[in-house]
């Protein structure tokens, strides 16, 4: 029986997640708007499931590079989560995250959030495993293919320069 192989590059469309929630009063703060933290979540879990469509294996969340809300969701209103692989290193990927809000009565749609989040895909031992490459195809897939290197070579410079300092520090 021959050895199944991963596919060398996949589109940025087999990762596509889409997730719709309504926004109930237990997700609500004083305010009657969403907890942030749901909405952490809710990026979370969309992010790791295009991860994982994507590498077709386990995955753990590298880091959160950036989250950034820009307008509230409220009590009775749908999020819409979109969540697809922007950018694959070898074993790690970037997941790039579009949250929209939805007023029930009216359809009026608004950008509430972007995330960018970085998954590791791991083996059946737990360790980093080869994922296959990105294959951007539209305009907008290619620009967030390359805005998404630009945040990995500024992540791992910062990696560098804090590991730099860190390494004159006296530990206790």
């Amino acid at each position: 029986m021959p050895k199944h192989t991963l596919s060398p590059h996949k589109t940025v469309s087999e990762s596509l997640i889409v997730m719709t929630e309504m926004v109930l009063p237990s997700d609500t703060n004083a305010l009657g708007t969403v907890f942030g933290g749901k909405v952490m979540s809710l990026i979370d879990i969309a992010a790791a499931m295009a991860a994982g469509r994507h590498s077709r294996s386990a995955v753990v969340t590298a880091s959160i590079d950036a989250l950034h809300f820009i307008a509230p969701v409220k009590l009775g209103e749908y999020i819409h989560i979109k969540a697809s692989v922007n950018y694959t290193g070898r074993t790690s990927m970037e997941i790039g995250v579009r949250v929209d809000k939805e007023n029930p009565l009216t359809g009026e749609m608004k950008h509430t959030a972007t995330a960018y989040l970085t998954f590791v895909a791991l083996d059946s031992d737990g360790h980093p495993k080869e994922i296959p490459q990105i294959k951007p195809q539209t305009p907008a897939e290619q620009r967030r293919n390359r805005e998404a290197a630009h945040r990995r070579k500024s992540r791992v410079k910062l990696a560098e320069e804090l590991k730099r300092l860190d390494s004159g520090r006296t530990k206790p």
